[in-house]
């Protein structure tokens, strides 16, 4: 703006560059473009093309510390972004989940019990937990304990007091991997 009223209204630097509150050193202010710049692009350019896969952080370092320049990594990084030397960054591939099986409802009670763990916090910020059995035939309750910790020796005799009233299941169905096997020992 300062340099337009200048131009076309010929008033002064000094009074242009009061009324915008731009300084005079702002004003004359010219950009020194140094050779150098050539250098480094051609370096870059050079190193992108033999090497694929580097970006600008392997390119600085090996002008740095390889070839022995001691150009700012500012600079190196303006010009490797005017030449449009950054990498394509690969979207992540994602993973094809197979659908679970859909679940077997069994012919008869008692043939499979499902268990699981569930969790909660109380008003006052206590959490506590859950563990539940049901039996898949009829989605009966089969038991629930509720205690703010459930140790592996009260989750067994919770599930022995069941065996006791119930009989045995043919299988238990839990959805963690650990449980299970530990189930199955």
């Amino acid at each position: 703006m300062a340099e337009t009223v200048v131009e076309r209204r010929g008033v002064s630097i000094a009074l242009a560059c009061r009324a915008f509150g731009v300084s005079e050193t702002c004003y004359r202010y010219s950009p020194k473009l140094k050779d150098e710049n050539e250098v480094i692009a051609d370096l870059l350019t050079g190193l992108t093309d033999a090497r694929k896969t580097w970006g600008f952080g392997l390119c600085f370092l090996h002008l740095r510390n390889v070839k022995g320049h001691p150009w700012n990594h500012k600079r190196v990084y303006r010009i490797y972004c005017q030449l449009e030397l950054n990498l394509r960054i690969k979207p992540r591939k994602r993973l094809k989940r197979e659908k679970p099986d859909v679940l077997a409802v069994p012919d008869a009670p008692n043939v499979t019990w499902s268990m699981d763990f569930m969790a909660d916090r109380l008003g006052d910020g206590r959490a506590f937990r859950l563990l539940n059995v049901l039996d898949d035939f009829n989605r009966e309750g089969l038991g629930i304990e509720v205690d703010f910790s459930l140790p592996a020796e009260r989750v067994i005799r919770s599930l022995n007091r069941i065996i006791e009233w119930r009989g045995k299941p043919g299988t238990i169905r839990v959805d963690n991997v650990l449980a299970r096997e530990q189930i199955a020992a």
